[in-house]
């Protein structure tokens, strides 16, 4: 059930009255629950029995972890644990034709939970109902944010009372989810798959154009699940994690992924990078670089099976081992140049590397992707009408002035809370600007295009 289509917004009105008519916690979980059912059982009801299995044996795996703390059962309780999670996970990606939608959020999200427990860091989770919320709450199902228990458990503790603040602020972040969808993502989706799926016939002109679109179409996809996520879960009174923070902005790669898809960004860094750092301590600055190479190899692993996702993750390793590396340098060179100047190439190298990169994220054969690379810098004589990449005139219009009011938005909301601001502004005003937005994404945007692309992992 997708979250832009008729049956998921009615399931949402109707939980929505649902929820709010009661004043009962139980029924209100429940309630939840049953959406989340639904929606999940909706794709295919082998998601569901998977999702439930794992959330069961986490809950109960969690029990008896706290219950033999403090022993030698405790660890290999826990060991075990992790192997068969991850096992699970690995056994779904790499040897099923049937790979349930969200496995990799919901396991991350129990491995977590696990792993804060034997630390504890985190109590353990006595009432069943509240767990299963929290491993399979809808709006946060598919493509997370990957929720840290500790954060997210105590929000299901009490009863939520309809908020007219709370559900403006979630219909608001819901909008600017569906702006970046169907108005940015969904525009460039296609065309950018007839470049990629195709490489060999295109231009070296449109393979570095689509090259340097692909990260804006990621970005506006996934950031767009997110702030819908987001959204959906303030209208029900829940505060989910923010995934991005302006990555586009970042002066280095090491910054850029402390701003893009942070969940899982700094899910590795706890679980995976940390612990590594301590185990090679005793190798000095090799053992941080080896440390964020097996880091960032996991990570382009968890995106999918394929040897493009290793590559990537080691290509992002890599520039990160170098950034640290030279990092004294880099600041003897910013120091000799203007600070302005300076960071702006700096966004701009770091961009590039990235958009380079994600071409072994976004196409399947490493070959194509060579010969992507080899022939971004070829065959400059394309015509007008081939680097519009099947886009009308009309078309990149409209996606300019997207882009331009999008990051105007997130720079505003930088400095302010936009939401905020837009509560002082008289309420014709503010009305006005809300049937104008609705008014624009009805007009402009790309209906029924595609799924979310992270869906898929």
């Amino acid at each position: 059930m997708e979250f832009l289509t008729i049956p998921c917004i009615c399931l949402i009105l109707i939980t929505f009255v649902l929820y709010y008519l009661t004043k009962s916690l139980l029924w209100q979980r429940l309630i939840l629950l049953a959406a989340s059912v639904i929606f999940i059982s909706y794709y295919h009801i082998a998601f569901l029995a998977v999702a439930l299995s794992i959330a069961l044996f986490s809950f109960y795996a969690g029990k008896a972890i706290h219950k033999y703390k403090d022993t030698a059962k405790t660890s290999w309780l826990l060991a075990s644990s992790i192997v068969l999670l991850v096992g699970t996970w690995l056994f779904f990606r790499y040897c099923s034709s049937l790979f349930p939608l969200g496995i990799s959020f919901y396991t991350f999200q129990a491995l977590s939970y696990l792993i804060e427990v034997y630390w504890d860091d985190e109590d353990v989770e006595d009432n069943l109902l509240d767990f299963l919320l929290y491993m399979l709450l809808f709006m946060k199902f598919l493509s997370g944010p990957i929720e840290r228990g500790f954060d997210f458990l105590p929000q299901l503790k009490k009863v939520h009372t309809i908020s007219y603040k709370k559900i403006t602020e979630g219909i608001r972040m819901t909008g600017i989810g569906v702006f970046m969808k169907v108005v940015i993502a969904d525009r460039l989706g296609p065309h950018l798959d007839s470049i990629f799926n195709t490489v060999r016939d295109a231009s070296g002109l449109q393979l570095l154009e689509s090259t340097l679109l692909y990260p804006i179409q990621l970005y506006a996809d996934f950031a767009g699940y997110t702030c819908l996520a987001i959204g959906i879960g303030t209208i029900f009174g829940f505060k989910i994690s923010s995934n991005f923070n302006r990555p586009f902005v970042s002066l280095t790669t090491g910054e850029l992924w402390r701003r893009w898809h942070m969940s899982l960004s700094f899910w590795v860094r706890d679980y995976i990078f940390v612990p590594l750092t301590a185990s090679f301590r005793s190798w000095g600055k090799w053992g941080i670089y080896c440390s964020l190479i097996i880091t960032f190899v996991v990570l382009g692993a968890w995106h999918g099976a394929g040897w493009t996702f290793i590559i990537y993750g080691l290509i992002q390793g890599i520039i990160i081992i170098y950034e640290t590396a030279a990092k004294k340098y880099r600041d003897r060179v910013q120091h000799s140049m203007n600070k302005n100047v300076c960071s702006f190439f700096s966004i701009i190298r770091t961009y590039v590397l990235f958009a380079v990169s994600l071409l072994f994220f976004r196409i399947d054969k490493i070959g194509d992707v060579f010969y992507t690379i080899s022939h971004l810098f070829r065959g400059y004589n394309a015509s007008w009408s081939e680097l519009r990449i099947g886009m009308s005139d009309y078309n990149w219009e409209i996606l300019g002035v997207a882009l331009l009011l999008l990051f105007i938005y997130e720079y505003v909301n930088s400095k302010r809370n936009v939401f905020s601001l837009l509560d002082r502004c008289p309420v014709v005003v503010r009305w006005c600007i809300y049937y104008l937005f609705l008014f624009s994404l009805f007009i402009f945007g790309c209906f029924g295009v595609e799924n979310f692309i992270y869906i898929q992992f």
